[in-house]
């Protein structure tokens, strides 16, 4: 803008006639201050053109601050109405939540009240006689049977009505819920049309029922206490009976065991006469008297021991008598001997033979252990001996 301002300046001075140079520059001055006016008058239109945009802006903004500042005011004042109303609703519920606590505690103690007195019912039902109870199951089955019988005939023959009063009652509900009967009220009224009959009538009949129930247990208690002593009585008995059974066995093995041990000894013995026998046959007379010389020098030896240790003239028959006459003395001797000394006797005789049966078992023990070493000792020596020899080869 300014070079064309320029050149059409320059061609004006071309055009115009010479002047001189106080006029050039006085006329260039002024062309720059028309246009620095035509640029000041320009830039101050621009600044009122923004001032108003600003001032505009400034109102804007003071009417959004105004519109926010009652925003706030009616939000604080909501919230403090909500908070408020919060505030009442909360202690209405807690005072609501203390209602229902009560009125659960007690619907709770009633239930317990109706419990006991139920179990009150069914005992004095039981206590009472089998006639009257036998009399009220069959009334109340009949008046179960007509209630129903009555119910199915309402039903039949009133349908519509029942369903215009449901509807009725539905419609009483909904519109004023404050005035519905709980169920467990019309339960209760249910419940309280039904009364109960009693067989007691007067509590002085319960009393001398009660009493005669005692007495009954009483005794109960006591013959129930005679037959744990009699048991008691019976067990240590069976106990005892066992014990002893278990001792007669004991004492009978031992005694069969001594009867087969005596046997296995005649036996024995029955074999060595038989063989005597034998060669008291098959010997010559010589032999014969050589072996009764024997047998009468046992028989004098066995008389002195028994029957008399002195020396006498009688016969080995004689001798023989008397000492068949002095068994027969002491088996006499031990049938006299009281029975309770006799079982002592045999218990102790019954004890040394264990021991002495203990004391064979364990010889032979000790007989079978010095077998035993002596081998291992001739093994061991056996075994040096041998190792010793492969050395000497080596």
């Amino acid at each position: 803008m300014c070079e064309i301002n320029k050149n059409s300046s320059l061609a004006l001075l071309l055009h115009l006639p010479p002047l001189s140079l106080p006029q050039l520059s006085l006329m260039t001055k002024r062309a720059e201050i028309l246009r620095m006016d035509k640029a000041i008058a320009k830039e101050e239109g621009q600044l009122r053109q923004l001032e108003k945009i600003i001032e505009r802006d400034n109102l804007t903004f003071e009417e959004f601050l105004r519109e926010n500042e009652k925003k706030s005011v009616e939000a604080r004042t909501f919230f403090e109405h909500e908070a408020k109303s919060k505030q009442e609703k909360n202690a209405q519920i807690k005072r609501l939540t203390a209602e229902i606590g009560t009125v659960k505690s007690e619907l709770g103690k009633f239930e317990e009240i109706l419990i006991d007195y139920k179990r009150y019912e069914k005992l004095l039902f039981e206590l009472s006689p089998p006639e009257w109870q036998e009399a009220q199951k069959t009334k109340g089955f009949k008046a179960d049977v007509l209630t129903d019988g009555d119910v199915l005939d309402e039903q039949n023959r009133e349908p519509e009505e029942s369903a215009i009063r449901n509807v009725l009652v539905v419609d009483q509900a909904v519109l004023s819920p404050q005035r519905h009967t709980p169920t467990y009220l019309t339960l209760s009224s249910s419940l309280l049309q039904h009364e109960p009959e009693l067989y007691f009538t007067e509590p002085q009949q319960l009393l001398d029922l009660v009493t005669e129930l005692t007495e009954q247990n009483l005794s109960l208690i006591q013959n129930t206490t005679r037959v744990e002593e009699t048991l008691e009585e019976l067990r240590q008995s069976t106990e005892a009976t066992r014990k002893k059974i278990e001792e007669d066995e004991e004492q009978l093995t031992l005694q069969i065991n001594d009867m087969n041990q005596r046997i296995d000894i005649e036996k024995a013995r029955g074999t060595k006469l038989r063989q005597k026998v034998q060669l008291h046959v098959s010997l010559n007379k010589e032999d014969q008297d050589v072996m009764l010389d024997a047998l009468g020098e046992k028989v004098v030896e066995v008389h002195c021991c028994c029957v008399d240790d002195r020396i006498t003239n009688l016969s080995t028959l004689e001798k023989l008598a008397n000492i068949e006459n002095r068994m027969s003395l002491l088996l006499q001797g031990i049938e006299s001997i009281p029975e309770e000394h006799l079982e002592m006797m045999k218990k102790i005789k019954d004890s040394e033979r264990r021991s002495r049966y203990r004391e064979e078992k364990l010889r032979e023990q000790s007989e079978k252990q010095k077998e035993r070493m002596r081998r291992y000792l001739e093994r061991s020596l056996a075994d040096s001996k041998k190792i010793v020899s492969r050395l000497l080869h080596l």
